[in-house]
């Protein structure tokens, strides 16, 4: 199931944030497009861009031991300066900007189209981008938490990107999504955002139980989603209580 659009909300503003994520995520994209060369598209990784993930990727067991990894093998004799330009903490925020190809990013940009401007146009653009930044924050941790001792590099905007989807959860779970449901067809549904984000979020608590112990042979961050996505609700949570405006 493919969300494209949000059926019944108006916008009282542009939601220039949101356009400028998915612009600043795009411009990312690209360079490491120029980096990784068209094999990026379909998520295999050459040296070039391994180590540009491992640069600006936030890497758990770098934040949890204290230390940053300086230098990746390569075969027995050679290695590679993995060393981030920035400290670690300033990785999980560079992290949200990398993908690790085309559908990766893809997918989390239509997301972020379809789900972004409405939670924009409730919090505002300065409050939004803290939320966005926030729920990818809490988003990382969780993972951290999780998997304390990964050496793989977590990028992508997923993690913030869920959190501006359990926010939408709180403040128009009557609001209908389009879709566009693929099962040996394709036709287009439209589904209330409470059942279609709701089996989401479900979806990823199950990936997640099912991935403890298998962090090395999973490479989606379940709990990134999970922690996101329960940021976002409590956000919405109290912008309806503080707000008191209905959902």
């Amino acid at each position: 199931m493919i969300p494209f659009a949000d059926a019944d909300v108006r916008r009282r503003s542009f939601p220039v944030v949101n356009l400028l994520l998915i612009a600043l995520n795009a411009l990312v994209f690209f360079y490491e497009v120029q980096l990784g060369g068209l094999e990026l598209l379909i998520g295999d990784a050459n040296l070039a861009i391994s180590t540009f993930f491992y640069k600006w990727g936030f890497i758990p067991q770098e934040l949890s031991r204290g230390e940053p990894f300086t230098a990746l093998r390569v075969g027995l004799v050679s290695a590679v300066n993995i060393q981030s330009p920035v400290p670690t903490w300033a990785t999980i925020f560079t992290s949200m900007f990398i993908h690790g190809g085309l559908l990766h990013f893809a997918g989390n940009m239509l997301f972020l189209w379809v789900f972004g401007d409405n939670i924009e146009d409730r919090l505002g653009h300065l409050k939004y981008l803290v939320f966005y930044l926030v729920a990818g924050v809490v988003a990382a941790l969780s993972q951290l938490a999780m998997d304390p001792h990964s050496q793989v590099p977590l990028v992508g905007a997923s993690g913030a990107i869920s959190g501006v989807m359990g926010a939408y959860l709180v403040l128009y779970p009557f609001n209908r999504i389009k879709a566009l449901l693929i099962f040996y067809f394709i036709t287009m549904v439209r589904l209330p955002a409470a059942l279609m984000l709701g089996f989401w979020f479900l979806l990823q608590i199950i990936n997640a139980l099912g991935s403890v112990g298998l962090a090395d042979q999973v490479n989606v961050a379940f709990f990134a989603h999970v922690g996101g996505f329960l940021a976002g609700i409590v956000t919405g949570g109290f912008y309806r209580l503080l707000a008191r405006r209905p959902a």
